[in-house]
């Protein structure tokens, strides 16, 4: 298992830039980027690509609405050819909260369109002509569907250094996992439980890797998770209460009412009864309620926080549950301290 990292679309880019550098010199092997209603990751990564040597790249995600699947593939493409061959490309539905309301466009069909986008891609970066007859994509736009009939099929100028950019997939609802699965190198699942991880994504999974084609290889799987080795007892509850106001923004808030993916994993994880809890109480108001509903056993679950021993452990528990790469935002005092946190789990994992 690899140790990779998020880096955070809001925080002090410039900073985290120049820590990276000390993270990729102790065997960091990931950066992944988000994406939300933010500055852009292209920019982002697009810096790291020229200050970094080794360190691989990701968008974690791109959403499939607000680009053109050609611009994604253009926007890959370039992306790898800075870097060396480092980028993976990450995408993913969002959901009508961002792509409505941000970006005021139809959130439609996600499954189908996440498989079309990605056929698309990768037949850009094989060079071949955009003539692709989808059911919600059509290349080139013919005046039979709105276009002015002028169109033709182009292919991209520039020669891809790879032909086959690895795409990422993030998802969690079952149709979205075994689409991942089934068409992608790389799957991220948000708020990964590894003990409960067979329950909640175990059959689809299974249904997808079914249809993989072999030389897909093996399915990686990302994930992240907060890590902070510490024996101070207040410093470990301090880390946990912000994995637990995570949690409950998530299932408590992100999203409404019978619409909110996060609350539907925590039930297929068996915490029914608390995730109802938990958005009951977020959306009513009581945010500080909604952390507290949250189980215990979750949040530990959740994260890699104790002493040394106890997070080793549950290293052990993400790499068992068939985890390739594990995002950790790395919890420490200082610099140097992340930086050492970074290079005992490279040491875990390996």
């Amino acid at each position: 298992m690899k140790i990779g990292m998020p880096i955070n679309y809001s925080g002090e880019f410039r900073e985290v830039a120049d820590e990276l550098l000390d993270h990729e010199a102790v065997g960091l092997d990931l950066a992944i980027m988000g994406e939300a209603y933010s500055f852009d990751v292209v920019s982002a990564l697009g810096y790291l690509a020229a200050r970094t040597e080794k360190l691989r790249l990701a968008s974690g995600i791109l959403n499939i609405y607000s680009r053109t699947p050609a611009l994604l593939a253009m926007t890959a493409a370039g992306l790898d050819h800075i870097s060396d061959g480092r980028f993976m490309l990450g995408i993913g539905a969002s959901g009508p909260q961002v792509v409505e309301g941000f970006h005021g466009i139809r959130y439609d069909a996600p499954l189908g369109r996440t498989r079309e986008v990605a056929e698309i891609c990768r037949k850009i970066w094989r060079r071949e002509p955009t003539d692709y007859a989808g059911k919600y994509y059509k290349l080139p736009l013919d005046a039979e569907h709105g276009g002015t009939g002028l169109g033709k099929p182009l292919k991209l100028i520039n020669h891809p250094l790879r032909d086959r950019i690895p795409m990422l997939l993030a998802a969690i609802g079952p149709k979205n996992t075994a689409l991942a699965a089934e068409l992608f190198e790389a799957w991220q699942p948000v708020l990964f439980l590894p003990e409960g991880a067979q329950a909640a994504f175990g059959d689809a999974l299974a249904k997808g890797r079914a249809k993989r084609d072999p030389e897909l290889g093996e399915l990686q799987i990302l994930v992240d998770s907060v890590a902070c080795i510490t024996t101070d007892e207040r410093m470990r509850e301090a880390v946990l209460q912000r994995v637990r106001q995570h949690v409950a923004l998530y299932v408590g808030g992100m999203g409404a009412r019978g619409k909110n993916f996060y609350n539907e994993l925590a039930v297929r994880y068996g915490y029914a009864d608390a995730a109802a809890e938990i958005q009951d109480r977020y959306l009513g108001g009581d945010k500080v309620g909604a952390a507290a509903a949250i189980p215990d056993e979750l949040i530990e679950g959740l994260a890699l926080v104790g002493d040394a021993d106890h997070v080793a452990r549950r290293v052990k528990a993400f790499a068992d549950a068939g985890v390739s790469t594990l995002n950790v935002q790395a919890v420490a005092a200082d610099r140097r301290g992340r930086v050492e946190t970074i290079e005992a789990l490279v040491a875990m994992a390996g």
